[in-house]
């Protein structure tokens, strides 16, 4: 297969990016507007802060981690530096403004978590991003160390899956805000437009600096990570042999090399579901840096295809229940 012949139909289609981002910032406007009248998707401060128990776990965490960071509180009654503790994430939790979630588990009622979980005493509070838990620190902490942790929480799951929180209803607690969109820091149109020109010319590497260099001046701009995304994977599949990498990919359902190639192949030709089920199916039979390396390419993948993709949405729905 001819790298220039390459076609993305069926995953993202190069020329409507612009529009689609057009039409998604409007959307986010509309919700902003609609969050200072008090409604329209925003939600509450009083919800950034839930008590889950084993029944609702999955919904209230594991799919809700999809969207927006997870940190656990595993708390009782009779720890006294719980009662420190709770009361101060809670705070955070309000004063972070939707950047995560706190959600408090009792040990004494939901026991099966706890042993999940691995703790050993508590206080104990974890994170759940992308159905992953993460360990963030046990016992009494002072609040500078938890304002730090929380920080780097909120960063990666910002930087590596594309979580950027939850809008707040600035109405719902004194002094809040409503999630700023931040404008883009200036004119990008010449170089998005050569990125798109060196796709089409077949040059992905050139396609990659173009982006890249749009990112190194606003790191948020969408068209830029979304063009960059499809340049790298077209630049990955560049001189593979198709039939020969799903011949291996066949032949070895394990190796995680060979199902990442797999999968890049399937999303080019426009298999998506395809793409996305080989990974999370490799998740399943995987561990540690195998495991990693395969779950960071499909986040990758993730970018090419749309965050607000249903399939996209159905398989980090997937890959959370893989990963837990």
């Amino acid at each position: 297969m001819q790298p220039r012949n390459m076609s993305m139909s069926g995953v993202v289609d190069l020329a409507a990016v612009k529009a689609a981002q057009e039409a998604k910032s409007k959307a986010e406007q509309a919700r902003a507007d609609a969050a200072r009248q008090g409604g329209g998707g925003a939600v509450t401060p009083a919800s950034l802060v839930i008590d889950v128990d084993e029944a609702g776990f999955e919904q209230d965490v594991l799919q809700r981690s999809t969207e927006v960071p997870v940190v656990i509180d595993f708390w009782a009654e009779w720890c006294e530096p719980c009662k420190q503790l709770s009361p101060l994430l809670e705070r955070l939790a309000v004063e972070y403004n939707g950047r995560f979630v706190l959600a408090k588990i009792d040990v004494d009622a939901n026991q099966m978590l706890m042993q999940q979980f691995g703790v050993q005493g508590i206080p104990a509070v974890f994170a759940v991003v992308a159905g992953q838990a993460l360990p963030l620190f046990q016992g009494a902490a002072a609040e500078a160390q938890i304002r730090g942790t929380l920080d780097q929480l909120v960063q990666v799951a910002e930087q590596r899956f594309g979580l950027t929180g939850l809008t707040v209803d600035p109405d719902g607690a004194p002094g809040a805000s409503p999630v700023a969109q931040e404008m883009p820091a200036g004119p990008y149109d010449a170089l998005l437009e050569a990125a798109v020109q060196a796709l089409d010319a077949g040059d992905f590497g050139g396609a990659v600096q173009a982006y890249k260099n749009v990112l190194a001046d606003d790191p948020g701009n969408t068209e830029a990570k979304l063009g960059l995304a499809q340049a790298e994977l077209l630049q990955r599949v560049q001189g593979l042999d198709p039939q020969k990498v799903r011949a291996e990919a066949a032949a070895k359902p394990g190796d995680v090399t060979a199902q990442i190639a797999g999968a890049d192949l399937d999303l080019v030709g426009g298999h998506v579901e395809d793409a996305f089920g080989r990974l999370i199916d490799t998740v399943r039979v995987t561990a540690g840096d195998d495991r990693d390396a395969v779950r960071l390419r499909l986040l990758e993948l993730f970018e090419v295809v749309g965050a607000d993709d249903p399939r996209v949405v159905a398989a980090r729905r997937a890959l959370a229940r893989a990963l837990f």
